[in-house]
């Protein structure tokens, strides 16, 4: 078990206040050992702590007067304090076994812990989750959890997840269910092996013993060119528009006898079966963009001005607690957007001062391309672009197979492409791709060889870095992929 490093330091806080200074380490708070930031958290809510640190080798008392439910003021460099629960499932679909060798050790790390679903909204299998850590659970409440669900026939569950705990793992949900804990469900879809047949029992099976959940997510597998399973492929278009029936065949049915349509299919199934997305209501408010889901819906009401703020991606306990800092995919973003500002960060080569060229070219992930192209042909044809633009299609050569989320767009492909555009333009680079200002590969904005601007991820801050003016808003239902 490590402790807790303070990492930064807010001025004038009452942790300043009592002389601790970035670097310290935090042995203890009132005498306990927090396991993790969830018990830190509740630890430092009480007024007038005791801190025991460690300072350059030197133990120290340190005694913080402050007001119960005030903020202590500092951020500390991990989320537990214990060693993380690694997951010993060896599921073929596990992006993880698919990436290329050489990339930050952080990113090869499989977590089936249920502290950092809670804290992060990593999903876990719940095969190893204990009677103690359902205790926990619903002592203190740790709502929302994320369950990777896949298959309620035990058998089928167990073949994907390659260990044979995953046939009885899902008795934790129900259990969590019963205690009213708030949980999300996701379902990766692969094909052959729980789609069709096997996905319509499942979804009969949440029915049946799980349907309190807060959602599901349908999701499609994602197979990049250093997968190592010659079984995992991508959907073809009739299996992806199949999918999409199942989904809305079993949302009709949660409907009627739930209230809420419960289950979605990720913007993903609608590009690839080539249908058109589905309106803002019928996603009935879900925040799910995290899995990709009623993303592009978002993003169109966004860039056309229909709504006025941005609908925030962040997710987890750490949208809005103070401690740890979240790190890999999900550390902060490079230019995170208040939804009235956009934010931009330019890169080393050009400054604001400098004036801004007629052309502007969008960067994108191919599947993010296909949202975006309509939307800008739509401003163009209304005469509200101020300026020639385009979207810049950029495949994903680094990771290959069907991978052509925006997010894992990396440096050496924005390299490639860039490379081949002409000096003199604006490139727009969208910031989810960033994690700490460094992409997957470790490359950052500095290396590539034309000047962007990184923005957020929103269709707020593109509407507003791309200058688009008002206009009358267009109706948003049927957005064709």
């Amino acid at each position: 078990m490590s402790a807790p490093v303070i990492v930064e330091l807010d001025d004038g806080s009452p942790a300043a206040e009592a002389g601790l200074v970035i670097g310290d380490t935090v042995v203890s708070l009132n005498g306990q050992y927090p396991r993790d930031v969830i018990e830190w958290q509740r630890l430092v809510d009480e007024p007038d702590l005791e801190l025991e640190i460690e300072r350059g080798g030197l133990q120290l008392t340190v005694d913080v007067e402050k007001r119960a439910g005030e903020p202590l003021g500092i951020q500390v460099d991990a989320a537990l304090f214990d060693r993380v629960r690694t997951c010993d499932n060896h599921c073929d679909f596990c992006f993880i076994y698919q990436l290329p060798k050489g990339m930050r050790r952080t990113l090869y790390l499989k977590d089936d812990d249920y502290r950092l679903s809670f804290l992060y909204g990593n999903f876990t299998t719940l095969t190893r989750f204990t009677e103690a850590d359902l205790e926990r659970v619903i002592t203190e409440r740790l709502s929302p959890l994320y369950v990777s669900i896949h298959a309620t026939d035990p058998d089928v569950r167990t073949h994907m997840l390659r260990n044979r705990r995953g046939a009885m793992s899902l008795r934790w949900l129900e259990a969590m269910l019963d205690e009213d804990i708030e949980i999300h469900g996701q379902i990766v879809c692969c094909p052959g092996i729980n789609d069709g047949l096997v996905l319509d029992q499942t979804l009969a099976g949440v029915l049946d013993r799980y349907s309190r959940l807060a959602s599901i997510a349908v999701v499609p597998l994602g197979v990049s060119r250093f997968s190592p399973n010659d079984n995992m492929r991508p959907h073809t278009r009739d299996e992806a528009r199949a999918v999409v029936e199942i989904v809305e065949r079993w949302q009709d049915t949660y409907r009627e006898l739930l209230g809420h349509r419960m289950v979605y299919a990720a913007d993903e199934y609608y590009l690839n079966a080539e249908l058109p997305f589905p309106g803002p209501a019928a996603y009935e408010g879900a925040d799910m963009h995290e899995d990709g889901i009623g993303m592009a819906t978002t993003f169109a009401a966004e860039f056309r001005g229909e709504v006025d703020t941005a609908t925030s991606t962040a997710s987890g306990f750490f949208a809005w607690v103070e401690g740890a800092r979240g790190e890999g995919y999900r550390a902060p973003r490079t230019g995170e957007s208040d939804g009235v500002e956009a934010a931009v960060t330019l890169s080393p080569r050009r400054t604001p001062t400098q004036a801004a060229p007629a052309s502007v070219g969008v960067l994108s992930g191919t599947l993010g391309a296909r949202i975006l192209a309509p939307l800008i042909a739509e401003a163009e044809a209304a005469g509200t672009l101020p300026a020639r633009t385009r979207v810049i299609a950029v495949d994903n050569d680094f990771f290959g197979g069907n991978v052509g989320v925006t997010g894992l767009m990396v440096g050496a492909d924005l390299q490639r492409v860039l490379a081949a555009e002409p000096e003199g333009h604006r490139y727009l680079l969208p910031d989810v791709c960033l994690s700490n200002g460094t992409f997957l590969d470790g490359l950052g904005v500095e290396d590539l060889p034309r000047p962007v601007e990184v923005i957020a991820t929103d269709g707020i801050s593109l509407r507003r870095a791309l200058g688009i003016r008002n206009a009358a808003p267009t109706e948003m239902q049927g957005i064709a992929p």
